[in-house]
């Protein structure tokens, strides 16, 4: 049974304390008792039995609330919750696979690519400090015709391919497994993949196999003219190796969305003129956001009325 609030509707706590999702609270608040982050208490913690989340779910939290029954992360990515665990507890555990943040997801990955291909940041900072009159600014790299490189070819790798292919580029991927019915070249091998791309896009969840699976001998293999992309993990990437290859020149530039620390930064990828970076905004546009609050609200109305979930993890 759920553990109601005394008005007898089921308890949804919010994991930040804000809104995340636009309309969400209110569509909530028709049905169920919201509780903000900030209003958890040891009063409140007994009566929470769902939980909408974008951070880190581990045992402290799930021990904070002992009747929680179902989570729903914001994310497509669950690497911030504790799935096994969830799972020897029977807590349910859905995500944000939806159609929009796949595309979205998709969409900041080719602009990446394109904003380090053509250098946009450095030349917009170069019209802005007025550099123009000096001289024309230096020369950039095309985006079509070259070769590109996908590590992960789920939904969002699938939607990178697409929109690569539509740049007139060539795409071959590297994961587990060999896809069927796709027109990409597969490569069971990540550094011959990086050997024989251009840019390099990592689009693959975080897992105990993929944690550091961007390391020194793949960004070697991209080499000094290489470029790679990040819409996925941070901690995918080791990041000091990544710093000091491209310090070294050994990798040619980087456009990043993702961190291993984030919020927080390494300061040397910020003062490198060779890296375009975004904060983690892979999904951010109200679209989605909209899109997710109403999967986040439709898989509790299902679990708390004995029906299937739509998106399950757990």
């Amino acid at each position: 049974m759920a553990s109601n609030d005394a008005s007898g509707r089921v308890t949804v706590l919010l994991h930040p304390p804000f809104d995340p999702l636009p309309g969400l609270v209110q569509k909530l608040e028709e049905r169920y008792t919201v509780l903000q982050w900030d209003e958890f208490n040891a009063d409140s913690r007994h009566k929470v039995s769902a939980l909408v989340c974008s951070r880190k779910v581990d045992a402290r939290v799930l021990d904070s609330m002992p009747h929680l029954r179902i989570i729903f992360n914001t994310g497509i990515g669950v690497d911030n919750v504790d799935i096994d665990l969830c799972r020897q507890r029977g807590i349910r555990v859905c995500n944000a696979v939806v159609d929009s943040v796949v595309a979205d997801t998709a969409d900041l990955a080719i602009l990446l690519m394109l904003a380090v291909l053509r250098r946009i940041t450095s030349a917009w900072r170069f019209v802005q400090d007025g550099l123009w009159c000096r001289g024309p600014f230096p020369l950039a790299k095309k985006a079509s015709g070259i070769k590109v490189g996908i590590v992960g070819f789920g939904r969002i790798g699938f939607a990178v391919a697409k929109r690569a292919t539509a740049l007139n580029n060539i795409v071959s991927y590297y994961g587990p497994n060999k896809k069927q019915n796709v027109p990409y070249t597969y490569y069971s091998n990540l550094v011959d993949l990086a050997t024989d791309s251009d840019v390099l896009i990592i689009t693959c969840p975080l897992s105990n196999d993929t944690e550091h699976l961007i390391g020194k001998d793949v960004l070697n293999a991209l080499g000094p003219s290489g470029i790679l992309i990040n819409v996925a993990r941070g901690s995918i990437v080791n990041e000091l190796e990544l710093i000091k290859a491209l310090k070294e020149k050994r990798l040619g530039a980087a456009g990043l969305d993702v961190f291993e620390s984030e919020p927080h930064i390494a300061p040397d990828l910020i003062h490198l003129d060779n890296v375009v970076l975004s904060p983690h905004v892979g999904a951010s546009t109200w679209e989605s956001r909209v899109a997710v609050g109403q999967l986040a609200l439709d898989n509790f109305d299902a679990f708390f009325s004995g029906k299937p979930l739509l998106t399950p993890v757990v």
